[in-house]
């Protein structure tokens, strides 16, 4: 389902729940979109199912769960092999989120958490055993996140 597919109605339920999915209730999402709940929890099965919204979780402040080595290691690999790398860096314990980028010789983003030196040491042996050329490492200090407004679709999301 493309952006051309989604109503103002499925677009105002994707920014509320890019806002806040945990405080985000159908009933107040319907009461703001001026329909009902049973609307609500039907077109977010809908979205669901057309992998639109593919899943809920948690933001998680590593440093306050006492993990503070967050790193971006930013790596390099040939373009026919990048998605099958991307996929194996996910199996590296430590590493919490991949990007694949379609431009430029830096084309992987991965983001790993360690406990220590030793630690990020040996997940940038094992990402490099994979086959990934690490290009450059930069401690994570904090991340901000804004749901997208090209969804934002009712002056109610300001409630």
């Amino acid at each position: 389902m493309s952006d051309e597919r989604l109503d103002d109605l499925d677009k105002y339920i994707i920014h509320m729940l890019q806002r806040d999915a945990r405080k985000a209730s159908t009933s107040t999402i319907a009461e703001h979109a001026d329909v009902s709940a049973s609307t609500v929890r039907h077109r977010i099965r809908q979205l669901e199912d057309d992998g639109v919204i593919t899943g809920y979780h948690p933001a998680v402040d590593y440093e306050a769960a006492g993990l503070q080595l967050r790193t971006l290691i930013v790596c390099s690999a040939p373009i026919p092999d990048r998605e099958a790398l991307a996929q194996r860096a996910k199996e590296v314990e430590g590493v919490v989120a991949v990007r694949e980028v379609m431009t430029g010789h830096e084309n992987i983003h991965i983001e790993v958490v360690g406990t220590d030196g030793d630690d990020l040491s040996r997940i940038g042996q094992e990402l490099d055993e994979l086959g990934l050329e690490i290009e450059d490492e930069d401690l994570i200090r904090n991340e901000y996140e804004n749901p997208y407004e090209g969804f934002r679709t009712f002056e109610a999301d300001d409630a």
